[in-house]
Parts: structure tokens; C-alpha cells; sequence
């Protein structure tokens, strides 16, 4: 008879594999959202509140996903606490502290997931389902890290960048914007980088996409296509076995 005190510990237990399991589909959600949400927040009463909230919604995700990690967990709650702290401070009282410092924080952020992202989906032993997420998570990842990126070009220098239409400025939706058309390499041409700064980034994000999506497929074609002889083998093997009883 099991004792009524490991009925709580096994339910963190399976609490805690559930959050571990959940947690790269939860972030892929959370950034979906922030993406999809943030071109139409811009015209709505409260937008800076609204892209504020989202924005807390996606380092708090994804801090869930690093919670296993430990040894990152210091790090990354490093970076997005302080800057969770300054993006409402900047909020509220805006004269308090400049918008550049939560924009700092929040790249060193993103950049600390992008890289722990592929370093497991290098590592990973066979295609899953979080590697799957991990794989389009980091890819979105990339386009909101650079996104960031922009605002705060934008904001020291806003003559950086040349807007088709006039009276644009980098916001958060120009900037997640243009940060998807250089990640895609599509280039339209409507929001042209003017300074080297700019044109640096643009030049990185671009060829950061390409290389991306060049290594993941590479890496995803090879873990399957190293599994799947040993899966094929070991099904042999259980035939074989079988008829031979």
C-alpha cells in the first residue's frame, strides 16, 4: 500500500512533466499571438498597454520553457525581469526610464532562447513535437528578436530608415513588419534602411533566415533518415523472433 503522502508528490510530479512538455507549444502560441495581434493593436485606444501585456506574455512563456533548464534559468531571469520591470516603468512614467533599456533587455532575451532553441534542436535525438515547435519557435524568435532591434535603431536615430508612405515611423508594427520581410528575404521596398546600422541589421536578419531555415531542414532530414534504419532494423528483429517461436 502506497503512503497518502506521495499522492502530492507524484502530482507534481506529473504537473511538472505536463508544464515541461506543454511549454515550447505554449511559447509557439504566445508568439503567434504577439505577431498576429500586434499590426492591428497600433489602432486601437490603450496600444501601448495592450503590446505592453503581450510583450510580458512572451517572456513569461518563455521562462516556462527554460524553468528545466536550470542552470539558464538565473541567466534568462536575468535579463527578463529587469527588462519586464522597465518596459511598465517606461509605460507609466516614461520620462523615468528611456524605451531602449526594456528593448536591450528583451534582445539579450530572445537571443539567450534562440540559442538554447537550436542548441536542443541540434542535440535532439529523433524528430518530436517539441522539436517541431522548438524549430518554428526559434524562426519567429529571429523575427521578433530583429523587430526589437529596429524599434530601438528607430528610436535613437529616427532618420535610420526611409517609409514610402510619409509621416511612418518605426513602431512596433513597422518594425515587426519589416522585420518579417527581411527574415523572408521578400523585400518590398516600402521601408528602406538608410543608415549603416540599419543596413547592417537587415543585411544579418536576411541572411540569418536563409541559413536558418537551410540548417533546420538539413538537421531535421538527417535525424530522421538515422532513426529510421534502427526503427526498421529492430521491427526486423522482433519478426524475426516471433517466428522463430
Amino acid at each position: 500500500m502506497t503512503d497518502s503522502s506521495d499522492h502530492p508528490q507524484l502530482g507534481q510530479t506529473l504537473a511538472a512533466v505536463w508544464v515541461s512538455r506543454s511549454s515550447h507549444l505554449v511559447f509557439l502560441v504566445v508568439l503567434a499571438l504577439f505577431i498576429i495581434a500586434t499590426p492591428f493593436v497600433g489602432t486601437l485606444p490603450r496600444a501601448e498597454l495592450i503590446n505592453s501585456a503581450l510583450l510580458t506574455l512572451v517572456l513569461i512563456s518563455g521562462l516556462l520553457v527554460l524553468q528545466a533548464r536550470r542552470g539558464t534559468l538565473v541567466l534568462a531571469m536575468l535579463l527578463a525581469v529587469p527588462g519586464l520591470v522597465a518596459r511598465w516603468i517606461n509605460y507609466y512614467q516614461p520620462e523615468l526610464l528611456p524605451a531602449f533599456v526594456h528593448l536591450v533587455f528583451g534582445m539579450l532575451f530572445l537571443a539567450l532562447v534562440a540559442v538554447l532553441f537550436l542548441r536542443f534542436i541540434l542535440r535532439a535525438p529523433r524528430v518530436t513535437a517539441q522539436v517541431l515547435e522548438a524549430g518554428i519557435s526559434t524562426y519567429l524568435v529571429f523575427g521578433l528578436l530583429w523587430t526589437l532591434a529596429y524599434m530601438l535603431v528607430g528610436r535613437l536615430a529616427p532618420d535610420a530608415f526611409a517609409f514610402s508612405a510619409p509621416g511612418q515611423s518605426m513602431d512596433a508594427a513597422n518594425a515587426l513588419y519589416y522585420s518579417f520581410v527581411s527574415l523572408t528575404t521578400m523585400g518590398y521596398g516600402d521601408i528602406l534602411p538608410v543608415s549603416r546600422v540599419a543596413r547592417m541589421l537587415a543585411i544579418l536578419e536576411a541572411t540569418t533566415g536563409v541559413l536558418y531555415m537551410s540548417v533546420l531542414i538539413a538537421r531535421l532530414v538527417g535525424i530522421y533518415s538515422t532513426v529510421t534504419p534502427i526503427q526498421e532494423e529492430s521491427a526486423q528483429d522482433r519478426s524475426s523472433s516471433s517466428s522463430d517461436d
